[in-house]
C-alpha cells in the first residue's frame, strides 16, 4: 500500500517502498523519543526538517505536523517538492542550526 508523507502529502509509491529509507518516522518531539508522537514523512522532508530547525526549536515551536506545514522556513520546500517525484535530494545545514547545535 503507497504512503503518503504527512508534511508534503506526496504519495510514495508501492515500487519505491523497497528502499527502507524512502519513508522515515519523524519524531514530532526530538529528544522525547519515549513520549513523542511519530508521523512518517518522505526522506526529503525528513532531511529538510533537521537541517532548518534545531532540535530545539521543533520540539517548543513545531512539534505538530500542522504547525510545521505553516512554518514561513517551509513554504518555498514545501511548494516546490510537491510539484517534483523526487526522493533523495541534497540538503545542506542552515548557520543557525549549526549555531544552536
Amino acid at each position: 500500500m503507497p504512503t503518503t508523507c504527512a508534511l508534503c502529502r506526496r504519495v510514495v509509491p508501492d515500487e519505491n517502498i523497497d528502499d527502507p529509507q524512502v519513508v522515515q518516522q519523524h519524531h514530532l518531539r526530538p529528544e522525547e523519543r519515549a513520549e513523542s508522537p511519530t508521523v512518517m514523512l518522505c526522506r526529503p522532508c525528513h532531511r529538510q526538517l533537521h537541517a532548518l530547525f534545531s532540535n530545539e526549536e521543533l520540539r517548543e515551536d513545531y512539534d505538530t505536523v500542522d504547525a510545521l506545514r505553516s512554518a514561513a522556513r517551509l513554504q518555498g520546500y514545501i511548494d516546490w517538492i510537491r510539484g517534483t517525484e523526487k526522493l533523495d535530494i541534497r540538503v545542506s545545514t542552515s548557520n543557525r542550526v549549526r549555531e544552536r547545535s
